[in-house]
């Protein structure tokens, strides 16, 4: 399925409720105590007929869908919850790879966005409510996104991969990812605030 496609039927769940889809596709929720964090993007991707694929290339060859979780504050206002995995770290390929050819290029490049409101643990309701597409053909954020990029190269080339902090990178950082105590598997994330410029929140919006 081309990008375009994608984008029109996806335009059409907007302000749609997933819960109700996950039933109809049968995708799990909740299995006894334990959630499927990843429900959300499962739903979509059999709403829009594509297989679950976590390879790093992109979900379906030209363009890569994420799916985020919003939250309302306070004061009404809606903002990004959490930072945004792009692609996991393979330490090899990164020492080798120049920002260019990255997977982390490849996977934001042609993204496709889309942002569900979070309104509790328990996830009985969840509007879809942003689906934005993106091409990083922005030259400020392009620039310091391969800043962040080839200073984890540079990282892993001159200390070793060991030393990659979540302290690392103005808009992608690198940090652990994977179930357990002292995982040592990592991956790139957008932060929050980069999330927010994907989907087009305001500044004064973001938490």
């Amino acid at each position: 399925m081309e990008r375009k496609d994608a984008l029109l039927l996806l335009k059409r769940l907007k302000n749609i409720d997933l819960v109700p889809l996950a039933r109809k596709y049968d995708v799990t929720i909740w299995k006894g105590s334990k959630k499927n964090k990843g429900w959300a993007g499962h739903v979509i991707e059999h709403y829009l007929g594509l297989p679950i694929n976590s390879a790093q290339s992109p979900n379906f060859g030209s363009w890569e869908l994420k799916v985020v979780p919003l939250k309302r504050l306070a004061n009404g206002a809606i903002v990004v919850k959490e930072t945004m995995a792009i692609t996991m770290i393979d330490p090899f390929n990164v020492k080798n790879t120049p920002f260019e050819e990255s997977h982390l290029l490849s996977k934001l490049k042609k993204a496709v966005v889309c942002a569900r409101l979070f309104e509790s643990q328990q996830e009985n309701k969840s509007l879809l409510l942003n689906v934005s597409s993106f091409d990083l053909n922005n030259e400020k954020l392009y620039n310091q996104v391969k800043k962040d990029y080839e200073d984890v190269r540079r990282c892993i080339i001159e200390k070793g991969f060991e030393c990659l902090s979540g302290s690392m990178g103005e808009l992608v950082q690198p940090r652990t990812k994977g179930a357990g105590h002292g995982t040592t598997s990592r991956a790139f994330y957008a932060r929050t605030r980069f999330v927010s410029q994907i989907l087009g929140i305001l500044p004064e919006e973001i938490s």
